[in-house]
């Protein structure tokens, strides 16, 4: 299809139904989840954890409501009753206790709950989780020093997603399933256990291990005969022929899948969605991502387009019930994570093109399928990630461009380039760095790999203005960071970035400190033989993945307000050390009024110094600087599961409530004001142009910074009408990623658009936008990040 707009008329009636039936739901919480995997802890207190683990799962799958869509496809669901978000008390209990009066009525990421589920929580379910939590027993842990860290209320780091949350970040290895089948693996795993010696303490301990993969390989191929007998009972009581056929076919595909190996294209996408949705049944963390979907599905296409058991068309409509699926599933989030990750981020990446083993292009027929799976819905998920190198077909980057440029905010673009390299830099093998998909945001994540690569967010802001205060936060006034020398006695700007580097220093350790022990407390109660079951190296070594059983294992925390830093050295360097007209008492003293009366000043640093993103190497090469400091200090450390810390440069929705924690800078940003997002340019600096913007961003040492970057940029839509704005808009992808950029996306959306959903959220319920690395519904995020993306720069020309 080479027209830019889909046509209505060209969407399948099916797709239409599906995807306007779920923007319709209000999402809710479902309590069966926490209900059964109450009961099952209760029932197996003696039991060893990973044992009572699969057991809980077990019977989940063996007791929770199912239910199969009408006219949808494919059969699975994450809860009791569409985009419906079940419950962790696991991880949740704490929040979900002491929150549970506001989640119907906060502004992000609302969710309904039924009287009856409130009473069932609060006395007969959160009761029995009390100490138990991931965050009681981490927090507990900590030195008391970390702790304070954790807790403070002018946050410098945030680890707070994986204490109320797991892992997540991971690409699970789902060609195991479609190709060998649970029986199969099932009798691998009892081989396995029944080859130990038990008396060797190194064995021993690895029986345990096995035998809950065997209990969940029953519980699962139990699970989609569920799903088989209920096809079989609506299509014995169906009078339209048509769904009762589809209906016969759900049923077949559900008795032979995941429990045998997949025969063709519609039982592998079956057996794949199934795989997929328990990662989000088994655990709560993020970003659980299909990775390079058109490689590992592509010969089940090519198999049944070859014998005739499926046409293209038919295919397309199997791959559009799928994606729309992938919106399906929810996370009741706390408050604070729901705003660092507004807009029920979920984040499922799936990722297209990009090279083979022996490094040729990979882009195949279900490539454009997948694109144009992507055209035709209008939902958040899932993630969609194109992969780009310099033997990328043209055709297949003008399609990807096209999509985007109509606004739908997919998909996003990565560099091979960059991304390969860089895994190459940190051990991984050649095979698996060209394999790379992406996890979450922008992760690069070879298979085979525990990701945790959303790990923290950290704030860089914060600890330029420790630095400017001896180690003092100006909102609160506590010392929160090291004494790093009076800034009144600084010379030059060196001795600025030497206090900045002590600050990080400091603040880095904290949490990796804090970081760590948290990963113990995941590992001691928290282990997952789900996720264990389809990482192959789990396997093989007899080691749940919280424990290190994955080939590569990473920790991830980002750096946050890399433009506001960069701005604020800029401006002390040429105002008060070179050009010398002010002191540097005279910066402290207006930082320390929040530029009260002292507009003049503030004026000069928010608009009369050079700012990033501006293609000036008298900023660029401050704020590479700023990077590779933190980027140093991160990965220096190695984590619990003999794996390494990997730093990143991006905010997800973070910088909108780490800036409340900051005070004013010197680079004219007031108190509690957002950061900078991303690698982007504070809002309304980069006066040059989208391409100034690309170059400066490409100065960055991409390869050092090994959990990635996020780069947004706007337009406004007019400037990607016709031919020449979309192929604009590739050439500007190509020029970046060849000037060495790693990841770029698009909001092609104007302001007044934005505002008008904002004051009519129901007229526009399927407005998507590009949050950070991931996209959601506009109407469903906070009133700060609307305004916070609303006030981004909106390019009017390429």
């Amino acid at each position: 299809m080479s027209s830019t707009v889909v046509a209505e008329n060209e969407i399948h009636w099916r797709t239409k139904q599906l995807n306007n039936e779920i923007l319709a739901v209000n999402p809710e919480m479902c309590v069966e989840r926490a209900r059964y995997v109450t009961e099952s802890y209760k029932e197996t207190e003696s039991e060893p954890m990973v044992i009572r683990r699969a057991k809980a799962i077990a019977k989940v799958l063996e007791k929770m409501t199912i239910f199969i869509q009408r006219d949808q496809l494919i059969a699975g669901v994450q809860a009791s009753s569409l985009r419906a978000s079940p419950l962790f008390p696991e991880t949740e209990a704490g929040y979900l206790e002491s929150e549970i009066d506001l989640f119907s009525k906060r502004e992000q990421d609302r969710l309904q709950i039924k009287p009856e589920v409130r009473k069932e929580l609060l006395e007969d379910i959160l009761p029995y989780w009390k100490g138990k939590g991931i965050k009681e027993t981490a927090l507990s842990a900590m030195p008391e020093h970390v702790r304070e860290k954790v807790e403070l209320e002018d946050q410098i780091f945030s680890v707070g997603i994986h204490l109320t949350g797991s892992i997540g970040h991971i690409l699970a290895d789902y060609d195991k399933v479609l190709d060998k089948g649970l029986v199969q693996i099932r009798k691998e795993n009892e081989a396995k256990r029944d080859s130990l010696d038990l008396a060797d303490p190194d064995e021993g301990k690895k029986y345990n291990f096995y035998q809950a993969e065997i209990i969940l390989c029953d519980a699962i191929i139990g699970w989609a005969r569920r799903y088989a007998e209920e096809a079989e009972r609506l299509a014995a009581e169906e009078t339209d022929p048509r769904w009762k056929s589809e209906l016969e076919t759900m049923a077949a595909a559900c008795r032979r899948v995941p429990a045998y190996p997949a025969e063709g294209f519609r039982e592998a996408l079956q057996s794949f969605w199934f795989t997929h949705l328990l990662l989000y049944i088994e655990q709560n963390g993020l970003a659980v991502s299909p990775g390079r979907f058109d490689q590992y599905m592509f010969p089940y296409y090519k198999k049944s387009i070859e014998d005739g058991s499926i046409s293209r068309e038919e295919a397309q409509e199997l791959l559009e019930c799928l994606w729309i699926k992938f919106t399906e599933i929810m996370r009741a989030y706390d408050y604070e994570s729901a705003k660092n990750f507004a807009g029920f981020s979920i984040s499922e990446n799936i990722v297209l093109g990009g090279v083979d083993e022996d490094g040729r292009d990979a882009t195949n027929d279900l490539s454009y399928m997948c694109l144009e799976a992507e055209a035709h819905t209008k939902l958040s998920q899932p993630n969609l990630s194109v992969r780009v190198h310099n033997k990328t077909p043209d055709r297949f980057l003008m399609r990807a461009a096209e999509i985007s440029a109509t606004g739908r905010t997919k998909p996003e673009f990565f560099n091979d380039g960059v991304g390969i390299p860089t895994l190459l830099s940190t051990g991984v093998s050649l095979e698996d760095a060209r394999d790379y998909g992406i996890s979450g945001c922008v992760e690069a994540v070879p298979p085979h790999a525990n990701g945790m690569t959303n790990a923290a967010m950290s704030n860089i802001a914060k600890a330029l203005e420790l630095a400017l205060n001896n180690g003092v936060s100006r909102l609160s006034g506590k010392q929160i960071g090291p004494k790093t020398g009076d800034p009144g006695s600084f010379t030059d700007i060196e001795d600025v970035i030497l206090a900045f580097r002590e600050q990080v220093k400091a603040y880095v350790r904290d949490m990796v400190i804090a970081l760590n022990e948290i990963e113990r407390t995941h590992a001691r109660l928290f282990p997952l033989p789900y996720f264990s079951l389809v990482m192959d190296d789990c396997f093989e070594q007899g080691l749940d993945i919280t424990e290190g059983g994955a080939r590569y294992n990473y920790t991830g925390p980002q750096a946050v307000g890399l433009g506001d830093v960069a701005d604020s050295l800029a401006a002390l360097k040429k105002i008060v050390f070179e050009e010398k007209k002010y002191s540097m008492k005279q910066i402290l003293d207006a930082l320390e009024k929040d530029f009260e009366g002292e507009e003049v000043l503030h004026q000069i640093l928010s608009n009369k110094v050079p700012k990033w993103g501006n293609d000036d190497d008298y900023v660029d090469e401050l704020a590479v600087e700023v990077v590779d400091i933190f980027c140093d200090e991160v990965s220096q450390y190695r984590n619990t599961r003999k794996g390494i810390y990997r730093p990143g440069v991006y905010s997800v929705s973070a910088n909108v409530p780490l800036g409340v924690h900051v005070g004013a800078l010197p680079n004219g940003k007031k108190a509690r004001q957002p950061l900078a997002d991303g690698v982007a340019p504070v809002h309304g600096v980069e006066l040059s142009g989208p391409t100034a913007v690309v170059k400066s961003v490409s100065k960055l040492n991409h390869e050092k910074i090994t959990n990635g970057t996020i780069l947004n940029q706007k337009f406004t839509p007019k400037v990607l009408e016709g031919e020449r704005g979309k192929r604009g808009l590739a050439n500007l992808i190509r020029s970046y990623f060849d000037l060495g950029g790693w990841h770029i996306q698009f909001n092609v959306v104007s302001a007044d658009t934005l505002r008008a959903a904002q004051r009519d959220p129901e007229k526009h319920k399927g407005l998507i936008i590009r949050v950070a690395g991931y996209s959601a519904f506009f109407v469903e995020l906070d009133t700060a990040v609307q305004d916070d993306i609303i006030d981004r720069t909106e390019a009017e020309t390429i």
